[in-house]
């Protein structure tokens, strides 16, 4: 057994956070690079060039590449050979808080859905867990904003929708989106196992690097056609017109009921955040 202090998880997530917030990874910001020569669009094209300004000047200049500085998203990949003592997610939090902080991030989390009295401090962060084999942590840290979050959906779909109900109800929620979530965006699909599976599916899709494939056929079929379909709808970059209104699809899934059909869609902005590191 392996014996990780927690005084190491807070500073690894506190450094993370630091970097996701004002660091682009490079398959998103290669992406956009390459967006400039495909849109054809004047104003998209110019809006994406902007883009990619903006996020240099955050990198350079160690500032956040967008005002909302997100609620805190965490993944943890916990070996079942490490062993700790003491309070995980207070660990974690500890962490986001001295991020939040130093980085002088905006704190956007309330405490109550209703009485929404701010925490001041960005905390609690949303924490995922699971278990795989081996003595390391992998953490990642993705500060995921509002605007993308509010059109994001799970509706239940039932086996005789098919794939042609997916890409409908895809297509649907994008061109009602519109602007609103700061296009060009990423899009991420969870489709089957249950409701809160599929919920879940659908973020861990954000969390792929933008060049990989997923090894199944049919998803990566999929992905492809709604990526042309989605770009073909002419909402364009912060939705005033263009070609490239998604940089990419990406799909997540699992076995499901016989009488059921879950999609999750979940929208994520051009600052496509997140940071990982194993300890």
């Amino acid at each position: 057994m392996r014996k990780i202090l927690l005084s190491e998880i807070t500073k690894t997530v506190m450094e993370l956070l630091l970097e996701a917030n004002t660091h682009l990874g490079e398959d998103v910001f290669s992406r956009l690079k390459q967006a400039i020569t495909q849109e054809e669009s004047k104003l998209g094209k110019s809006i994406i060039e902007q883009i990619v300004k903006n996020d240099e000047i955050a990198k350079d200049e160690l500032v956040p590449m967008c005002q909302d500085t997100g609620m805190v998203v965490i993944f943890l990949e916990i070996g079942s050979q490490v062993v700790w003592e003491g309070d995980l997610d207070q660990a974690i939090n500890e962490g986001v808080r001295l991020a939040y902080q130093k980085g002088y991030f905006r704190k956007s989390v309330v405490d109550h859905p209703l009485l929404r009295l701010n925490t001041q401090d960005n905390t609690p962060a949303i924490i995922h867990t699971k278990i795989v084999p081996g003595e390391n942590i992998k953490i990642t840290a993705a500060p995921k904003g509002g605007g993308a979050e509010n059109v994001s959906l799970v509706k239940m779909l039932i086996p005789a929708d098919g794939k042609e109900g997916i890409k409908k109800l895809v297509l649907q929620t994008i061109k009602e989106a519109g602007g609103k979530p700061c296009p060009p965006i990423i899009v991420g699909l969870g489709i089957g196992g249950n409701l809160e599976k599929a919920a879940l599916m659908a973020k861990e899709a954000l969390m792929r690097d933008l060049n990989d494939e997923t090894s199944d056929p049919t998803m990566r079929a999929l992905e492809q056609e709604l990526l042309q379909e989605i770009n073909n709808l002419g909402i364009g970059p912060m939705g005033l017109g263009g070609r490239i209104t998604a940089l990419a699809v990406k799909i997540n899934y699992y076995p499901t009921h016989i009488a059921s059909l879950p999609v999750a869609i979940n929208l994520q902005c051009h600052a496509a955040r997140h940071q990982s590191r194993v300890i």
